[in-house]
């Protein structure tokens, strides 16, 4: 792919890389689990009118959440492919 974005590899090169890729993806969980709790929350909402309101507002949350997501993965993947490889740095000191 273009880059060098989205290879498996990037996600391997270095400590660094292995941690930055993990602190990502548990947010990325996180904003997945909020988006569904809410999508949830709002479907429940609307058997009762008078909650009408807060569950648009869950909806209009939980859109904005998952519309984070791959915003995220982009920016996860464009910094891994930006890292260098410590290995080699160090090799070469």
């Amino acid at each position: 792919m273009a880059w060098g974005l989205f290879r498996h590899e990037n996600r391997q090169k270095s400590e660094r890389s292995k941690r930055f890729y993990a602190r990502v993806e548990i947010a990325y969980t996180f904003i997945d689990f909020s988006a569904a709790i809410l999508f949830l929350a709002g479907s429940i909402m609307f058997f009762w009118s008078s909650l009408e309101t807060p569950a648009i507002w869950c909806f209009t949350v939980g859109s904005v959440a998952f519309a984070v997501k791959p915003t995220l993965r982009l920016f996860r993947e464009v910094r891994l492919a930006a890292m260098g490889d410590d290995g080699d740095i160090s090799a070469r000191e």
